[in-house]
């Protein structure tokens, strides 16, 4: 078992805020990608190659193997609902619904992972971390600008598999936390995409089959290879790293800078006009990650049993 850093450490929360940088990168990269390949071929590499790229690191560090025979099957379940419906259900529900429902719908991930954790008594509630939640959200919905969503029929199924994406990753972050713990965040990862490349890989590799690879270009190849790579590797495996030493919810309410960081990106990548609302959400975001994230020798409200 690797020994993990005290809980107050400030390392988790550097890490959790690179990896919004690193999940920041996959709309620039998977739109480049998306001229070229399927959604679904795009996770099917994702998957694909991180499941080749950790399995080589932990089997290069000299331990892959786990404890018990039972935590195969529970690694399994984690990455059903962590990567393998999470990946399919948010790509698949983006096309059929506006960038700007899914922002909004994205905002119920941490609550989500607060409900999920405390109905399983593995989440430690308090006012202060609840208002810090409400604070982020408000930050998000206030730059999105809900005025701008369009709840209509026509974006009712895409807006269903965003809400089950929201779902489905706020219920792995609540229950892989012990596991994850336990062995650590590189034999953790490798696991997770092992199982989950079981049903992500020939997903993909059937969307190929009216594909002529030999017509993409470098360009495709190489956003295709940023997106396993930055977005993929890099960021699930830190992501999975400060799981396993904060809580779940610490985890989620991060997601919160990835609106922030994507219009950063759009402004300096890709030529967008500044947002003067941008400047109000991120003292919002800060604020409330600043109110859940730190902590208080005050009894808590809510305690988990």
């Amino acid at each position: 078992m690797e020994t993990t850093e005290e809980h107050n450490s400030l390392a988790p929360h550097l890490a959790l805020l690179a990896v919004q940088f690193m999940f920041g990168t996959a709309s620039v990269l998977g739109k480049m990608a998306l001229v070229f390949f399927p959604s679904t071929a795009i996770v099917g590499f994702r998957v694909g190659g991180g499941a080749t790229a950790f399995y080589l690191l932990a089997r290069f560090r000299g331990k892959l193997a786990l404890d018990e025979k039972r935590h195969y099957l529970q690694f399994a379940v984690f990455s059903i609902f962590g990567i393998s419906m999470n990946q399919l259900l948010f790509f698949k529900g983006l096309s059929l619904t506006t960038a700007t429902n899914a922002s909004l719908l994205a905002v119920l991930i941490p609550v989500f992972a607060i409900l999920v954790g405390g109905l399983l008594k593995t989440e430690s509630l308090s006012w202060r971390k609840l208002a810090g939640i409400l604070f982020a959200a408000a930050g998000v919905v206030y730059l999105i600008n809900p005025a701008k969503a369009s709840f209509l029929s026509g974006t009712t199924a895409g807006d269903m598999l965003i809400l089950a994406n929201s779902l489905s990753y706020a219920f792995y972050l609540a229950i892989s936390k012990k596991l994850i713990t336990h062995y650590g965040p590189l034999r953790s990862i490798a696991w997770l995409f092992i199982f989950g490349s079981i049903v992500n890989v020939p997903v993909g590799v059937y969307s190929l089959s009216g594909i002529d690879l030999g017509e993409v270009s470098r360009t495709g190849w190489y956003a295709l290879a940023g997106v396993v790579i930055v977005p993929t590797i890099m960021a699930y495996y830190w992501n999975t790293w400060a799981l396993a030493r904060v809580e779940p919810s610490v985890v989620a309410i991060y997601v919160y800078f990835q609106p922030v960081i994507g219009t950063l990106l759009a402004i300096s990548l890709l030529g967008e006009v500044w947002n003067p609302r941008l400047l109000v959400a991120m003292i919002l975001i800060f604020l409330g990650v600043f109110l859940a994230t730190s902590k208080t020798k005050r009894k808590r409200i809510l305690p988990a049993a």
